[in-house]
């Protein structure tokens, strides 16, 4: 009994120095990979990770808030969505989609304006620039929804000026009021006094970055998913109503 429990012992930590073998061996290559791969995107393209697929032989390359894919030497750059032909899964985007996952409760709310309607039990942050169009008229939309808090991010990347209204917004005697006012109504907020300084600009635009936000506006949920772009009442209240 103990000679089968011993030989036992013995198998199982075989299988374990195999297991870490094995993915030793898979992170070396994906690092190699990673290194033949940087020289020939360019100098100013950085890979920030490179992962095996489990589909077609395929690495994974992730860049910025992208992703690509190469052969196991480097050799040829994939540019595209893979298709499960199978599911008819969009795999490229749901993996994207992962990686992007930020959850409402992780970002800095304390730079955003925060807004109450109803009861408030249902949470999105939004980031939107004063100039965005698109922006103004998901706030109009976001009018028909109920029970919901929403924290605007102000995310200046549209025009020289969008900062020095934002600011303003930021200064006024009631922010979140200001900006409603601008972007359902069109009414500007009065110059902020030079006193004001605590605009948090330069935070949610490196926040911004650091989240892979190159439009406006985006929509965040409770479950970490994310909107890139307008969408109407409709929709935004389907989506809630699928956050668990």
């Amino acid at each position: 009994m103990q000679s089968i429990k011993k030989i036992g012992l013995v198998v199982s930590s075989l299988l374990m120095s195999l297991i870490l073998t094995t993915a030793c061996a898979q992170t070396d290559h994906e690092a190699a990979i990673k290194k033949l791969l940087e020289p020939k995107l360019g100098n100013e393209v950085v890979v920030d990770a490179v992962k095996k697929t489990s589909y077609a032989g395929l690495y994974e390359v992730q860049v910025g808030g992208d992703i690509f894919y190469t052969d196991e030497k480097a050799q040829f750059l994939f540019v595209g969505n893979v298709m499960d032909l199978k599911t008819h899964k969009n795999v490229t985007r749901a993996r994207l989609e992962s990686l992007n996952n930020v959850k409402i409760a992780d970002l800095p709310l304390e730079l955003a304006m925060k807004q109450v309607k109803g009861d408030g039990t249902r949470v999105i942050a939004v980031f939107e620039d004063p100039n965005c169009g698109y922006c103004k008229r998901l706030r109009k939309e976001m009018q028909k929804i109920d029970n919901i808090t929403v924290y605007t991010f102000m995310y200046d990347i549209l025009s020289e000026d969008s900062a020095i209204k934002s600011n303003n917004i930021w200064c006024s005697a009631n922010p979140a009021q200001a900006w409603n006012d601008w972007m359902l109504n069109g009414n500007a907020a009065p110059d902020a006094p030079a006193s004001c300084t605590t605009s948090p600009h330069e935070k949610i635009l490196a926040l911004g970055a650091k989240l892979h936000i190159t439009g406006t506006p985006a929509i965040f949920f409770a479950d970490g998913t994310r909107a890139p772009g307008f969408i109407d009442a409709n929709a935004l209240e389907k989506k809630l109503a699928d956050v668990k």
